[in-house]
Protein backbone atom coordinates (compact mmCIF):
# COMPACT_ATOMS: atom_id res chain seq x y z
CA UNK A 1 0.00 0.00 0.00
CA UNK A 2 1.52 3.41 -0.70
CA UNK A 3 0.64 6.52 0.87
CA UNK A 4 -1.52 7.72 -2.09
CA UNK A 5 -3.67 5.14 -0.60
CA UNK A 6 -3.99 6.30 2.27
CA UNK A 7 -4.17 10.01 1.35
CA UNK A 8 -7.30 8.39 -0.84
CA UNK A 9 -8.49 7.12 2.33
CA UNK A 10 -8.88 10.49 4.49
CA UNK A 11 -10.14 12.02 1.85
CA UNK A 12 -8.32 12.65 -1.35
CA UNK A 13 -9.12 16.04 -2.99
CA UNK A 14 -11.19 17.15 0.03
CA UNK A 15 -11.98 20.07 1.70
CA UNK A 16 -8.75 20.21 3.73
CA UNK A 17 -6.59 20.25 0.77
CA UNK A 18 -8.91 23.09 -0.90
CA UNK A 19 -8.24 25.29 2.31
CA UNK A 20 -4.45 24.35 2.96
CA UNK A 21 -3.25 24.91 -0.85
CA UNK A 22 -5.35 28.28 -0.48
CA UNK A 23 -3.70 29.73 2.14
CA UNK A 24 -0.64 28.48 0.79
CA UNK A 25 -0.77 30.12 -2.21
CA UNK A 26 -1.64 33.45 -1.04
CA UNK A 27 1.77 34.22 -0.15
CA UNK A 28 3.05 33.47 -3.62
CA UNK A 29 1.26 36.38 -5.03
CA UNK A 30 4.40 38.94 -3.39
CA UNK A 31 6.57 35.97 -4.45
CA UNK A 32 6.85 37.87 -7.92
CA UNK A 33 6.95 41.50 -6.00
CA UNK A 34 10.28 40.81 -4.54
CA UNK A 35 11.58 38.93 -6.69
CA UNK A 36 10.48 41.99 -9.85
CA UNK A 37 10.74 44.94 -6.97
CA UNK A 38 14.01 46.31 -8.09
CA UNK A 39 12.65 47.28 -11.42
CA UNK A 40 10.96 50.19 -9.74
CA UNK A 41 12.77 50.89 -6.46
CA UNK A 42 15.71 51.27 -8.12
CA UNK A 43 14.44 52.31 -11.65
CA UNK A 44 16.79 54.95 -13.37
CA UNK A 45 14.95 58.50 -12.96
CA UNK A 46 15.90 61.02 -15.86
CA UNK A 47 18.82 63.44 -14.83
CA UNK A 48 21.70 65.54 -15.44
CA UNK A 49 24.09 67.28 -12.92
CA UNK A 50 22.89 70.20 -10.62
CA UNK A 51 23.09 73.96 -12.25
CA UNK A 52 25.56 76.01 -11.00
CA UNK A 53 26.01 79.54 -12.46
CA UNK A 54 29.92 80.75 -12.08
CA UNK A 55 29.07 84.32 -13.69
CA UNK A 56 31.87 86.70 -14.10
CA UNK A 57 30.15 89.95 -13.99
CA UNK A 58 27.30 91.26 -11.88
CA UNK A 59 25.40 92.02 -15.42
CA UNK A 60 25.52 87.76 -15.89
CA UNK A 61 24.46 86.96 -12.29
CA UNK A 62 21.45 89.55 -12.50
CA UNK A 63 20.57 87.30 -16.11
CA UNK A 64 19.88 84.67 -14.09
CA UNK A 65 17.21 85.65 -12.32
CA UNK A 66 15.19 85.77 -15.65
CA UNK A 67 16.20 83.04 -17.37
CA UNK A 68 13.47 79.98 -18.25
CA UNK A 69 14.68 76.58 -16.90
CA UNK A 70 15.38 75.22 -20.27
CA UNK A 71 17.37 78.47 -21.03
CA UNK A 72 19.55 77.75 -17.48
CA UNK A 73 19.95 74.50 -18.19
CA UNK A 74 21.38 75.06 -21.92
CA UNK A 75 24.52 77.44 -20.83
CA UNK A 76 25.45 74.80 -18.00
CA UNK A 77 24.99 71.58 -19.14
CA UNK A 78 26.54 70.16 -22.41
CA UNK A 79 24.06 67.96 -24.76
CA UNK A 80 24.97 64.62 -25.32
CA UNK A 81 24.72 62.97 -29.38
CA UNK A 82 20.80 62.90 -29.05
CA UNK A 83 20.52 66.83 -28.05
CA UNK A 84 19.53 65.43 -24.16
CA UNK A 85 21.11 67.01 -21.33
CA UNK A 86 23.95 65.34 -20.49
CA UNK A 87 23.54 62.92 -17.58
CA UNK A 88 27.39 62.55 -16.13
CA UNK A 89 29.39 66.33 -16.94
CA UNK A 90 28.89 70.01 -16.77
CA UNK A 91 30.35 72.86 -18.43
CA UNK A 92 32.79 74.62 -16.02
CA UNK A 93 31.25 77.75 -16.30
CA UNK A 94 28.28 79.19 -18.28
CA UNK A 95 28.38 79.27 -21.58
CA UNK A 96 26.22 82.63 -22.06
CA UNK A 97 27.32 82.61 -25.61
CA UNK A 98 24.78 79.74 -26.47
CA UNK A 99 22.03 81.74 -25.50
CA UNK A 100 22.49 83.97 -28.84
CA UNK A 101 20.20 82.22 -31.86
CA UNK A 102 22.93 82.80 -34.34
CA UNK A 103 25.67 80.92 -32.12
CA UNK A 104 25.17 77.34 -33.31
CA UNK A 105 25.93 75.00 -30.26
CA UNK A 106 29.12 73.27 -30.37
CA UNK A 107 29.16 69.62 -29.14
CA UNK A 108 29.90 69.49 -25.23
CA UNK A 109 33.21 67.99 -25.47
CA UNK A 110 34.62 70.90 -27.17
CA UNK A 111 34.14 73.22 -24.34
CA UNK A 112 35.63 72.63 -20.63
CA UNK A 113 33.11 70.41 -18.26
CA UNK A 114 33.68 68.49 -15.19
CA UNK A 115 32.09 65.78 -13.24
CA UNK A 116 29.16 66.10 -11.26
CA UNK A 117 30.59 67.23 -8.31
CA UNK A 118 27.72 68.96 -6.46
CA UNK A 119 25.27 66.15 -7.12
CA UNK A 120 22.35 65.83 -9.88
CA UNK A 121 18.87 66.91 -10.26
CA UNK A 122 16.31 63.93 -10.87
CA UNK A 123 12.95 64.28 -12.77
CA UNK A 124 10.72 63.26 -10.09
CA UNK A 125 7.43 62.98 -12.16
CA UNK A 126 7.31 59.38 -12.52
CA UNK A 127 9.33 58.22 -9.11
CA UNK A 128 9.38 60.52 -6.18
CA UNK A 129 12.25 58.38 -4.52
CA UNK A 130 14.21 55.21 -5.33
CA UNK A 131 17.10 54.10 -4.39
CA UNK A 132 19.20 55.52 -7.22
CA UNK A 133 17.80 59.03 -6.21
CA UNK A 134 18.36 58.04 -2.44
CA UNK A 135 22.48 57.22 -3.30
CA UNK A 136 23.21 58.72 -6.64
CA UNK A 137 23.53 55.63 -8.07
CA UNK A 138 24.37 57.06 -11.53
CA UNK A 139 27.38 57.57 -13.89
CA UNK A 140 30.22 56.05 -11.86
CA UNK A 141 28.13 54.28 -9.68
CA UNK A 142 25.60 53.22 -11.91
CA UNK A 143 27.03 49.24 -11.56
CA UNK A 144 25.70 49.31 -7.88
CA UNK A 145 22.67 49.26 -9.35
CA UNK A 146 22.82 45.74 -11.13
CA UNK A 147 25.15 44.69 -7.98
CA UNK A 148 22.14 44.86 -5.96
CA UNK A 149 19.82 42.86 -7.75
CA UNK A 150 22.30 40.07 -8.11
CA UNK A 151 23.13 40.10 -4.63
CA UNK A 152 19.53 39.67 -3.58
CA UNK A 153 19.40 36.69 -6.01
CA UNK A 154 22.69 35.41 -4.24
CA UNK A 155 20.65 35.48 -1.28
CA UNK A 156 17.80 33.54 -2.85
CA UNK A 157 20.80 31.20 -4.15
CA UNK A 158 22.23 30.28 -0.82
CA UNK A 159 18.70 30.38 0.38
CA UNK A 160 17.54 27.35 -1.69
CA UNK A 161 20.92 25.50 -0.70
CA UNK A 162 21.17 26.12 2.89
CA UNK A 163 16.70 26.12 3.58
CA UNK A 164 16.14 23.13 1.25
CA UNK A 165 17.98 20.86 3.31
CA UNK A 166 16.87 21.74 6.42
CA UNK A 167 13.45 21.34 4.78
CA UNK A 168 14.35 17.78 4.25
CA UNK A 169 16.00 17.20 7.80
CA UNK A 170 13.73 19.33 10.16
CA UNK A 171 10.45 19.24 7.71
CA UNK A 172 8.31 21.59 5.70
CA UNK A 173 6.89 23.13 8.08
CA UNK A 174 9.13 24.60 9.68
CA UNK A 175 11.01 25.85 7.63
CA UNK A 176 8.28 27.52 5.82
CA UNK A 177 7.09 29.38 9.88
CA UNK A 178 10.67 30.22 9.99
CA UNK A 179 11.06 31.43 5.97
CA UNK A 180 7.63 33.83 6.97
CA UNK A 181 9.68 35.34 9.69
CA UNK A 182 12.47 36.00 8.64
CA UNK A 183 11.15 37.67 5.23
CA UNK A 184 9.18 39.83 7.27
CA UNK A 185 11.68 40.91 9.39
CA UNK A 186 14.62 41.87 6.64
CA UNK A 187 11.57 42.90 4.49
CA UNK A 188 11.05 45.51 6.69
CA UNK A 189 14.69 46.43 7.66
CA UNK A 190 15.06 47.19 3.89
CA UNK A 191 12.75 49.78 3.78
CA UNK A 192 14.65 51.43 6.81
CA UNK A 193 18.05 50.98 5.31
CA UNK A 194 20.09 53.79 6.12
CA UNK A 195 22.84 53.16 3.68
CA UNK A 196 23.45 51.25 0.26
CA UNK A 197 25.29 48.80 2.39
CA UNK A 198 22.70 47.88 4.79
CA UNK A 199 19.93 47.71 2.14
CA UNK A 200 22.26 45.28 0.39
CA UNK A 201 22.43 43.05 3.45
CA UNK A 202 18.56 43.00 3.79
CA UNK A 203 17.84 42.00 0.87
CA UNK A 204 20.04 39.53 0.83
CA UNK A 205 18.83 38.08 4.15
CA UNK A 206 15.35 38.57 2.42
CA UNK A 207 15.93 36.41 -0.81
CA UNK A 208 17.16 34.09 1.37
CA UNK A 209 13.92 33.76 3.26
CA UNK A 210 11.96 33.43 -0.07
CA UNK A 211 13.44 31.18 -1.51
CA UNK A 212 13.35 28.72 1.55
CA UNK A 213 9.20 29.65 1.65
CA UNK A 214 9.13 29.50 -2.05
CA UNK A 215 10.40 25.61 -1.88
CA UNK A 216 8.20 24.28 1.62
CA UNK A 217 5.08 25.78 -0.33
CA UNK A 218 5.67 23.50 -3.26
CA UNK A 219 6.56 20.38 -1.30
CA UNK A 220 3.63 21.41 1.28
CA UNK A 221 1.05 21.64 -1.63
CA UNK A 222 2.68 18.32 -4.15
CA UNK A 223 3.10 15.79 -1.57
CA UNK A 224 -0.97 16.85 -0.01
CA UNK A 225 -2.41 16.59 -3.27
CA UNK A 226 -3.84 13.30 -4.72
CA UNK A 227 -1.71 12.30 -8.70
CA UNK A 228 -5.02 13.56 -10.77
CA UNK A 229 -5.08 17.01 -9.34
CA UNK A 230 -1.61 17.75 -9.14
CA UNK A 231 -1.08 19.65 -12.38
CA UNK A 232 -4.41 21.96 -11.92
CA UNK A 233 -3.39 22.53 -8.42
CA UNK A 234 0.39 24.04 -9.71
CA UNK A 235 -0.78 25.74 -12.29
CA UNK A 236 -3.45 27.66 -9.81
CA UNK A 237 -0.26 28.83 -8.11
CA UNK A 238 1.11 29.85 -11.54
CA UNK A 239 -1.37 31.75 -12.02
CA UNK A 240 -1.08 33.20 -8.54
CA UNK A 241 2.36 34.69 -9.31
CA UNK A 242 1.14 35.61 -12.60
CA UNK A 243 -1.27 37.92 -10.56
CA UNK A 244 1.31 38.85 -8.11
CA UNK A 245 3.18 40.63 -11.23
CA UNK A 246 0.06 42.33 -12.26
CA UNK A 247 -0.33 43.53 -8.59
CA UNK A 248 3.10 44.70 -8.97
CA UNK A 249 2.23 47.22 -11.58
CA UNK A 250 -0.57 48.23 -9.45
CA UNK A 251 1.45 48.83 -6.60
CA UNK A 252 4.39 50.71 -8.04
CA UNK A 253 2.03 52.86 -9.72
CA UNK A 254 0.60 53.59 -6.77
CA UNK A 255 3.70 53.92 -4.83
CA UNK A 256 6.42 55.76 -6.34
CA UNK A 257 8.63 55.93 -2.92
CA UNK A 258 10.82 53.05 -2.61
CA UNK A 259 10.81 52.98 1.20
CA UNK A 260 7.20 52.79 1.07
CA UNK A 261 6.62 50.20 -1.72
CA UNK A 262 9.10 47.20 -0.07
CA UNK A 263 7.12 48.01 3.19
CA UNK A 264 4.28 47.53 1.99
CA UNK A 265 4.81 44.28 -0.21
CA UNK A 266 7.15 43.10 3.23
CA UNK A 267 4.53 43.52 6.38
CA UNK A 268 1.78 40.76 5.10
CA UNK A 269 4.13 38.61 5.62
CA UNK A 270 3.48 39.21 9.50
CA UNK A 271 0.03 38.48 9.03
CA UNK A 272 1.09 34.56 6.76
CA UNK A 273 3.20 34.14 9.56
CA UNK A 274 0.34 33.74 12.11
CA UNK A 275 -1.65 31.67 10.11
CA UNK A 276 0.85 29.67 9.25
CA UNK A 277 0.25 27.52 12.48
CA UNK A 278 -2.37 26.15 10.76
CA UNK A 279 -0.76 24.20 8.51
CA UNK A 280 -0.21 20.70 8.35
CA UNK A 281 3.28 18.81 8.34
CA UNK A 282 3.58 16.60 5.47
CA UNK A 283 2.00 13.42 6.59
CA UNK A 284 4.61 11.41 3.39
CA UNK A 285 7.73 13.12 5.26
CA UNK A 286 7.32 12.33 8.69
CA UNK A 287 6.46 8.67 7.51
CA UNK A 288 10.05 8.57 5.71
CA UNK A 289 11.47 10.63 8.61
CA UNK A 290 10.35 7.62 11.67
CA UNK A 291 7.63 9.88 12.51
CA UNK A 292 5.01 7.68 12.16
CA UNK A 293 2.87 8.41 15.14
CA UNK A 294 2.74 12.05 14.81
CA UNK A 295 1.68 10.84 10.75
CA UNK A 296 -1.18 8.92 12.05
CA UNK A 297 -2.09 12.01 14.15
CA UNK A 298 -2.00 14.15 11.14
CA UNK A 299 -3.78 12.17 8.75
CA UNK A 300 -6.46 11.82 11.16
CA UNK A 301 -6.63 15.50 11.35
CA UNK A 302 -7.19 15.36 7.78
CA UNK A 303 -9.74 12.59 7.76
CA UNK A 304 -11.99 14.91 10.41
CA UNK A 305 -11.22 18.24 8.11
CA UNK A 306 -12.96 15.76 4.94
CA UNK A 307 -15.31 14.61 6.62
CA UNK A 308 -14.41 11.08 6.94
CA UNK A 309 -13.14 10.48 11.16
CA UNK A 310 -14.32 6.94 10.65
CA UNK A 311 -11.62 6.09 8.06
CA UNK A 312 -8.99 8.27 9.44
CA UNK A 313 -9.44 6.09 12.90
CA UNK A 314 -8.42 3.19 11.01
CA UNK A 315 -5.51 3.92 10.48
CA UNK A 316 -2.74 3.22 13.26
CA UNK A 317 1.24 3.58 13.93
CA UNK A 318 1.33 -0.35 13.18
CA UNK A 319 -0.79 -0.31 9.90
CA UNK A 320 1.41 2.83 8.63
CA UNK A 321 4.42 1.09 8.93
CA UNK A 322 3.50 -2.15 7.60
CA UNK A 323 1.50 -1.04 5.09
CA UNK A 324 4.98 1.38 4.14
CA UNK A 325 7.50 -1.45 5.22
CA UNK A 326 9.36 -1.58 1.86
CA UNK A 327 9.70 2.13 1.58
CA UNK A 328 10.50 2.66 4.98
CA UNK A 329 13.67 -0.61 4.91
CA UNK A 330 14.78 1.91 1.37
CA UNK A 331 14.94 4.81 3.39
CA UNK A 332 18.84 6.38 4.65
CA UNK A 333 18.28 8.26 7.50
CA UNK A 334 19.87 11.25 5.92
CA UNK A 335 20.07 12.31 2.66
CA UNK A 336 22.62 15.13 0.94
CA UNK A 337 23.12 16.81 -2.52
CA UNK A 338 25.68 13.62 -3.35
CA UNK A 339 22.93 11.58 -3.34
CA UNK A 340 21.30 12.96 -6.34
CA UNK A 341 24.14 11.89 -8.34
CA UNK A 342 24.95 8.44 -6.60
CA UNK A 343 22.51 6.34 -8.69
CA UNK A 344 22.04 6.93 -12.63
CA UNK A 345 18.12 6.93 -13.22
CA UNK A 346 18.59 9.83 -10.33
CA UNK A 347 21.72 11.15 -11.80
CA UNK A 348 20.25 11.79 -15.37
CA UNK A 349 17.49 13.36 -13.64
CA UNK A 350 19.62 15.92 -12.13
CA UNK A 351 21.83 16.85 -14.60
CA UNK A 352 18.85 17.32 -17.00
CA UNK A 353 16.87 19.86 -15.04
CA UNK A 354 19.90 21.29 -14.02
CA UNK A 355 20.55 22.61 -17.29
CA UNK A 356 16.46 23.11 -17.83
CA UNK A 357 16.31 25.63 -14.42
CA UNK A 358 19.64 27.70 -15.38
CA UNK A 359 18.79 28.20 -18.95
CA UNK A 360 15.00 29.17 -17.94
CA UNK A 361 16.02 31.74 -15.51
CA UNK A 362 18.99 33.45 -17.23
CA UNK A 363 16.53 34.06 -19.99
CA UNK A 364 13.26 34.71 -18.00
CA UNK A 365 15.38 37.69 -16.08
CA UNK A 366 17.19 38.75 -18.94
CA UNK A 367 13.79 39.99 -19.97
CA UNK A 368 11.88 40.53 -16.82
CA UNK A 369 15.01 43.12 -15.57
CA UNK A 370 15.11 45.31 -18.66
CA UNK A 371 12.07 47.03 -18.44
CA UNK A 372 13.35 50.34 -18.79
CA UNK A 373 14.71 49.75 -22.12
CA UNK A 374 11.70 48.92 -24.15
CA UNK A 375 10.67 52.32 -24.75
CA UNK A 376 7.14 52.40 -23.37
CA UNK A 377 5.86 53.16 -20.22
CA UNK A 378 7.91 50.49 -17.57
CA UNK A 379 4.43 50.29 -15.54
CA UNK A 380 2.41 49.37 -18.91
CA UNK A 381 5.44 46.84 -19.97
CA UNK A 382 4.98 45.26 -16.66
CA UNK A 383 1.46 44.97 -16.80
CA UNK A 384 1.58 43.27 -20.44
CA UNK A 385 4.79 40.90 -19.21
CA UNK A 386 2.36 39.92 -16.34
CA UNK A 387 -1.03 39.20 -18.21
CA UNK A 388 0.79 37.07 -20.86
CA UNK A 389 1.47 34.48 -18.40
CA UNK A 390 -1.97 33.69 -17.87
CA UNK A 391 -2.88 32.62 -21.71
CA UNK A 392 0.80 30.80 -21.94
CA UNK A 393 -0.11 29.01 -18.29
CA UNK A 394 -3.62 27.74 -19.21
CA UNK A 395 -1.83 26.59 -22.69
CA UNK A 396 0.71 24.55 -20.49
CA UNK A 397 -1.22 23.25 -17.95
CA UNK A 398 -3.73 21.55 -20.94
CA UNK A 399 -0.54 20.19 -22.93
CA UNK A 400 0.72 18.96 -19.78
CA UNK A 401 -2.59 17.21 -18.88
CA UNK A 402 -3.19 15.53 -22.74
CA UNK A 403 0.36 15.83 -24.19
CA UNK A 404 2.73 15.02 -21.01
CA UNK A 405 5.02 16.88 -19.18
CA UNK A 406 8.71 16.31 -21.26
CA UNK A 407 7.33 16.77 -24.95
CA UNK A 408 5.49 20.10 -23.42
CA UNK A 409 8.67 21.73 -21.48
CA UNK A 410 11.02 20.74 -24.21
CA UNK A 411 8.54 22.85 -27.20
CA UNK A 412 8.02 25.62 -24.67
CA UNK A 413 11.62 25.97 -24.61
CA UNK A 414 12.32 25.85 -27.68
CA UNK A 415 9.90 27.92 -28.77
CA UNK A 416 11.01 30.69 -26.19
CA UNK A 417 14.42 30.22 -27.57
CA UNK A 418 13.83 30.75 -31.19
CA UNK A 419 11.87 34.13 -30.52
CA UNK A 420 14.67 35.52 -28.62
CA UNK A 421 16.55 35.04 -31.43
CA UNK A 422 14.35 35.99 -34.02
CA UNK A 423 14.13 39.19 -32.43
CA UNK A 424 17.63 40.42 -33.70
CA UNK A 425 16.33 40.69 -37.09
CA UNK A 426 13.79 43.04 -36.70
CA UNK A 427 14.58 46.69 -36.98
CA UNK A 428 15.00 48.90 -34.11
CA UNK A 429 12.27 51.45 -35.23
CA UNK A 430 9.79 48.57 -35.20
CA UNK A 431 9.18 48.63 -31.62
CA UNK A 432 6.40 47.44 -31.17
CA UNK A 433 6.77 44.27 -32.87
CA UNK A 434 10.86 43.56 -30.93
CA UNK A 435 8.01 44.51 -27.65
CA UNK A 436 5.29 41.27 -29.17
CA UNK A 437 8.27 39.42 -29.31
CA UNK A 438 9.55 39.44 -26.03
CA UNK A 439 6.56 39.21 -24.61
CA UNK A 440 5.61 35.97 -26.20
CA UNK A 441 8.84 34.78 -25.52
CA UNK A 442 8.66 35.87 -21.73
CA UNK A 443 5.12 34.23 -21.85
CA UNK A 444 7.00 30.81 -22.84
CA UNK A 445 9.51 31.02 -20.44
CA UNK A 446 6.87 31.75 -17.78
CA UNK A 447 5.08 28.59 -18.89
CA UNK A 448 8.27 26.56 -18.71
CA UNK A 449 8.87 27.34 -14.98
CA UNK A 450 5.09 26.15 -14.07
CA UNK A 451 6.13 23.08 -16.05
CA UNK A 452 9.64 22.54 -14.72
CA UNK A 453 8.04 23.17 -10.83
CA UNK A 454 5.90 20.23 -11.15
CA UNK A 455 8.22 18.04 -13.44
CA UNK A 456 11.06 18.45 -11.05
CA UNK A 457 8.62 17.66 -8.10
CA UNK A 458 7.28 14.36 -9.77
CA UNK A 459 10.82 12.92 -10.67
CA UNK A 460 12.40 13.01 -7.68
CA UNK A 461 11.25 10.43 -4.86
CA UNK A 462 10.06 12.12 -1.23
CA UNK A 463 13.51 11.59 0.91
CA UNK A 464 15.08 14.38 -1.28
CA UNK A 465 12.59 15.98 -3.58
CA UNK A 466 12.88 19.09 -1.01
CA UNK A 467 17.10 18.65 -1.72
CA UNK A 468 16.53 18.24 -5.67
CA UNK A 469 13.92 21.23 -5.55
CA UNK A 470 16.26 22.73 -3.83
CA UNK A 471 19.16 22.62 -6.05
CA UNK A 472 17.14 22.89 -9.02
CA UNK A 473 15.85 26.37 -7.29
CA UNK A 474 19.59 26.66 -6.97
CA UNK A 475 20.77 26.45 -10.26
CA UNK A 476 17.44 28.72 -11.21
CA UNK A 477 19.11 31.12 -9.24
CA UNK A 478 22.74 31.42 -10.32
CA UNK A 479 21.26 31.99 -14.40
CA UNK A 480 19.10 34.41 -12.67
CA UNK A 481 22.78 36.16 -11.08
CA UNK A 482 24.27 35.92 -14.66
CA UNK A 483 21.85 37.32 -16.50
CA UNK A 484 22.74 41.06 -16.14
CA UNK A 485 26.00 40.08 -16.90
CA UNK A 486 25.57 39.01 -20.23
CA UNK A 487 23.44 41.99 -21.13
CA UNK A 488 27.04 43.46 -20.67
CA UNK A 489 27.62 42.21 -24.10
CA UNK A 490 26.49 44.73 -26.21
CA UNK A 491 28.98 46.75 -25.28
CA UNK A 492 30.53 45.01 -28.17
CA UNK A 493 28.47 43.66 -30.49
CA UNK A 494 24.29 44.64 -29.87
CA UNK A 495 23.26 41.01 -30.73
CA UNK A 496 25.66 39.16 -28.50
CA UNK A 497 22.69 39.51 -25.59
CA UNK A 498 19.57 37.65 -27.88
CA UNK A 499 22.21 35.12 -28.51
CA UNK A 500 23.05 33.94 -25.60
CA UNK A 501 19.47 34.61 -24.32
CA UNK A 502 17.80 32.59 -26.61
CA UNK A 503 20.60 30.03 -27.38
CA UNK A 504 20.27 28.90 -23.65
CA UNK A 505 16.71 27.53 -23.84
CA UNK A 506 17.21 25.63 -27.42
CA UNK A 507 19.68 23.77 -25.32
CA UNK A 508 17.86 22.59 -22.22
CA UNK A 509 15.30 21.84 -24.49
CA UNK A 510 17.24 18.92 -25.80
CA UNK A 511 18.55 17.87 -22.45
CA UNK A 512 14.59 18.51 -21.78
CA UNK A 513 13.87 15.05 -23.74
CA UNK A 514 16.35 12.57 -21.62
CA UNK A 515 14.11 13.17 -19.07
CA UNK A 516 11.49 10.28 -18.11
CA UNK A 517 7.20 10.72 -18.18
CA UNK A 518 5.41 11.39 -15.27
CA UNK A 519 2.08 11.82 -16.63
CA UNK A 520 -0.37 10.06 -14.47
CA UNK A 521 2.22 8.21 -12.19
CA UNK A 522 2.04 8.36 -8.10
CA UNK A 523 4.91 10.18 -6.68
CA UNK A 524 7.78 8.04 -6.23
CA UNK A 525 8.34 7.28 -2.15
CA UNK A 526 12.04 6.26 -2.37
CA UNK A 527 15.35 5.92 -4.63
CA UNK A 528 14.68 2.72 -4.85
CA UNK A 529 11.15 2.81 -6.96
CA UNK A 530 13.08 5.67 -9.49
CA UNK A 531 15.65 3.16 -10.47
CA UNK A 532 13.44 0.28 -10.73
CA UNK A 533 11.16 2.13 -13.16
CA UNK A 534 14.21 3.30 -15.02
CA UNK A 535 15.33 -0.26 -15.15
CA UNK A 536 11.71 -1.67 -16.59
CA UNK A 537 11.30 0.70 -19.23
CA UNK A 538 14.85 -0.78 -20.04
CA UNK A 539 14.02 -4.17 -19.75
CA UNK A 540 16.09 -4.62 -16.62
CA UNK A 541 16.12 -6.59 -14.16
CA UNK A 542 13.79 -4.99 -11.72
CA UNK A 543 15.16 -6.89 -8.36
CA UNK A 544 19.24 -5.47 -8.85
CA UNK A 545 20.32 -3.15 -6.10
CA UNK A 546 21.50 0.19 -5.83
CA UNK A 547 24.36 1.51 -3.65
CA UNK A 548 22.65 3.73 -2.16
CA UNK A 549 21.10 2.17 0.69
CA UNK A 550 22.88 1.52 3.43
CA UNK A 551 24.74 -1.84 3.46
CA UNK A 552 24.72 -3.41 6.23
CA UNK A 553 20.80 -3.45 5.59
CA UNK A 554 21.22 -4.85 2.04
CA UNK A 555 23.27 -7.73 3.68
CA UNK A 556 20.82 -8.62 6.29
CA UNK A 557 17.84 -9.00 3.76
CA UNK A 558 19.97 -11.06 1.57
CA UNK A 559 20.56 -13.40 4.47
CA UNK A 560 16.95 -13.59 5.57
Amino acid sequence: MSFAEFLHQVGGMGRFQIIHTMLLTIPIVLMASHNLLQNFTAAIPGHHCQVHINANNTRYANATLHLGSQDLLRVTIPMDRNRQPEKCRRFVTAQWQLLDPNVTEPNGTQLDTEPCTEGWTYDRSVFTSTIITEWDLVCNLRKFRQMAQSIYMAGVLLGALVLGGLSDRFGRKAMLIWSFLQLAVMGTCTAFSPSYISYCVFRFLGGMALSGFGLSIACLIVEWIPTQFRTITIAITGFIYTLGQILLAGLAYGIPNWRWLQLTVSLPFFFFLIYSWWFAESARWLVLAGKADRAVKVLQRVARVNGKREEGEKITTEILNSKMQKELSMVKSSYTVSDLVRTPAIRRIFCCLSVVWFSTSFSYYGLAMDLQNFGVSIYVIQLIFGAVDFPAKVLVTISMSYIGRRITLSAFLFLAGLVIITNIFVPRELQIVRTSLAVIGKGCLSATFNCVFLFTTELYPTPIRQTGLGFGSTMARVGSIVAPLAKMLDEYFSFLPPIVYGAAPIISGIAATFLPETLNQPLPDTVEEVESRSRMKRGEDTKEKIPLQNQEKVLLRETC
